[in-house]
């Protein structure tokens, strides 16, 4: 069973629906709603709850693209609302650790400058998001990111053996946050690289109605 894109199928034609209201979107909408609770258990020193409500948003990121590819579910809305929710997400979860004290500042600059970068490159390049797809870089990172952070909070909680869970934490939020920086620079070459073709085929990139033209 694979791990990345699990649920895709050989047997059927996925048609891409334009429909919101899929399971898959619904899952998506449901994850992100967690994150202000999660923010209030971080701030209220719930530690294991805490742990317990990111480890569900960390599932529910797999389990909604699963559902979408298994039963032929993918959507334009989810195409662009899940990687979204994920980016907002993750940049609440870090910022929150790092004002709670739990994590270490490096961890926030890395997963909020790159962003930056990305999100001004985006608005300047085509008036908003370049509609590139996840990569599998972009996919391993993001795990990274979202078994560390739980594992920091786990490292919290008296009796769990916290200096062993804090030290695996800091290594896979190390790993994660390399892999953020290097997926941000490949998508920041894929933007430019589209904004160029575009060009050439004498398609204005922030025109995103005539990009099926292209």
């Amino acid at each position: 069973m694979r791990l990345i894109g699990a649920g895709t199928r050989d047997d059927i034609d996925y048609v891409i629906t334009d429909r919101f209201w899929t399971v898959p979107n619904v899952i998506t909408v449901a994850r992100f709603c967690l994150v202000p609770f999660f923010v209030w258990l971080v701030f209220s020193q719930q530690y294991l709850a805490a742990f317990i409500v990111l480890a569900v948003l960390s599932c529910t990121d797999w389990v909604d693209g699963y559902i979408a590819r298994r039963f032929n579910q993918i959507s334009t809305v989810g195409q662009w609302l899940d990687p979204m929710a994920d980016r907002v997400s993750l940049m609440v979860i870090v910022v929150t650790m790092v004002l709670a004290g739990i994590a270490p500042l490096w961890l926030v600059v890395s997963v909020l400058a790159p962003d930056l970068v990305l999100g001004i490159t985006a608005l300047i390049l085509f008036r908003g998001s370049p509609e590139l797809e996840v990569t599998v870089l972009g996919k391993i990172r993001t795990a990274l990111l979202l078994v560390g952070t739980p594992m920091l909070l786990l490292g919290q909680v008296p009796g769990l053996a916290e200096d062993a869970l804090t030290v695996a934490a800091t290594v896979l939020l190390a790993l994660g946050c390399a892999g953020h920086i290097w997926a941000a620079g490949d998508y920041l070459a894929g933007c430019v690289r589209k904004h160029r073709e575009l060009r050439k085929r004498g398609i204005d990139p922030r025109d995103r109605a005539s990009w099926s033209l292209a």
